[in-house]
């Protein structure tokens, strides 16, 4: 398989933090080998092109991705852009631990999905869903930059704001207060 087709390194594919501060994805996923299987498979050396087809599934360390069809292209200086469409994309990946526990899975959808290994940036279109550990997001675009751990999710647009399509949904759970916190219990 051409090197090409580990185009994930370090992309940790669609993960998205949900809150401020969060681990997008476990460090060490980004020394480990990147596996591609698919039905088909195509490259176009002089393009930096490389085409996976049919069933595809991407592993690397903790990430999975499953995936109807995954492009990839390499720029000159080996960075590597991929779209990758289904019905839709799915992805799951393990955060690194943080406080002393176990680091929490993240879990997305989209019917497309777009990763730039140079910039580090992931962009979801078109009924995007994201769920991290129980908070979950949805939307028609959620934008991730990986760098900054910044994300926006938008709405589809020219859709009615009162639609359900036109609105960004987001459920965030409340978190356990240590018991030191917790308010005196009633007698």
């Amino acid at each position: 398989m051409p090197a090409r087709a580990a185009i994930f390194a370090g992309a940790a594919v669609v993960l998205i933090a949900l809150r401020p501060g969060a681990s997008l994805a476990e460090k060490a996923d980004r020394d480990k080998p990147t596996q591609i299987e698919a039905n088909r498979m195509s490259a176009d050396d002089a393009r930096r092109m490389s085409i996976f087809e049919g069933s595809v599934v991407l592993t690397k360390g903790t990430m999975s991705v499953h995936a109807d069809r995954i492009v990839v292209r390499e720029d000159a200086d080996g960075f590597r852009f991929a779209t990758a469409t289904g019905k839709p994309v799915r992805f799951r990946q393990k955060g690194d631990p943080k406080d002393r526990k176990e680091g929490v899975w993240t879990d997305g959808e989209a019917l497309r999905v777009e990763i730039d290994d140079r910039d580090e940036k992931i962009e979801m279109f078109e009924r995007a869903r994201v769920t991290r550990d129980q908070d979950e997001v949805r939307g028609d675009y959620i934008f991730l930059d990986q760098r900054s751990e910044f994300y926006s999710v938008s709405a589809a647009k020219g859709a009615a704001p009162s639609s359900p399509a036109g609105r960004v949904r987001a459920v965030i759970q409340p978190k356990n207060k240590p018991a030191a916190e917790a308010p005196p219990a009633q007698r």
